[in-house]
């Protein structure tokens, strides 16, 4: 009695098997289900953690990510662009077919415009002939001022049309937003921006992806600046 007493309490007192990272994305996918969208990151995480070569574990954190990006809650749990398209990317190198879906998959709508996404698609500034496609698909964001976030932008358009977004801040700290119409053309990697009222400006798209032009127009990537203090 005493020894099968001993044995019990030995059994008890040992370590229990962690989930495994199947049913971890199992238990976030319930969560998703009922809404419950930051419980059901967490999972999904955790199952990309526990079982790294998991492909659908990292795809589920993208979408989740790109959910709650959606609802405005980027901050809250680094729903960054560049962050949901490294799962995403994760995703698709251990598993290509996960492209596919997430060709579908209206979570991901918020990473259509970057360069992490077009790269998946097969383009690349690395190709000369891709800049024209970039320079449409990406949206383009110049730097930030602190916790007004990025101040100005760059849509290219078809036909040669291109739209400045900028917002400039006033001596009592207040924002003020104006778009500006213009035109721009392409030769190679330099893209040539001329906005109404002032003189044509040359830039260039890098193989890297900055998109840089002289001041005042400056320097444009497809991460806008967000969170900052």
């Amino acid at each position: 009695m005493v020894l099968a007493l001993s044995l019990a309490l030995a059994l008890s007192a040992a370590p229990s098997t962690p989930p495994s990272g199947k049913a971890l994305n199992t238990q976030g996918f319930r969560l998703y289900q009922s809404g419950r969208y930051p419980e059901a990151l967490e999972k999904f995480q955790a199952a990309a953690q526990a079982t790294p070569d998991y492909a659908l574990a990292h795809y589920n954190a993208a979408a989740t990510l790109g959910l709650l990006r959606k609802q405005g809650k980027v901050c809250e749990y680094s729903a960054h662009r560049d962050v949901i398209v490294e799962k995403l990317a994760t995703a698709v190198r251990l598993d290509p077919r996960r492209l596919q879906r997430a060709k579908e998959d209206r979570d991901l709508d918020v990473i259509r415009d970057t360069l992490g996404w077009q790269k998946l698609l097969g383009r690349t500034p690395r190709k000369q002939a891709d800049v024209p496609a970039l320079l449409r698909a990406v949206s383009w964001y110049g730097p930030g001022v602190g916790v007004y976030g990025t101040t100005r932008a760059l849509k290219f358009q078809d036909g040669g049309r291109v739209e400045l977004w900028k917002k400039d801040i006033d001596d009592s700290g207040t924002p003020k937003q104006s778009r500006l119409q213009g035109t721009y053309t392409v030769k190679g990697r330099a893209v040539t921006v001329t906005l109404p009222e002032a003189a044509p400006v040359t830039g260039s798209l890098d193989e890297a992806g900055a998109l840089t032009f002289p001041e005042p127009l400056g320097r444009f990537t497809d991460s806008p600046s967000e969170c900052e203090a």
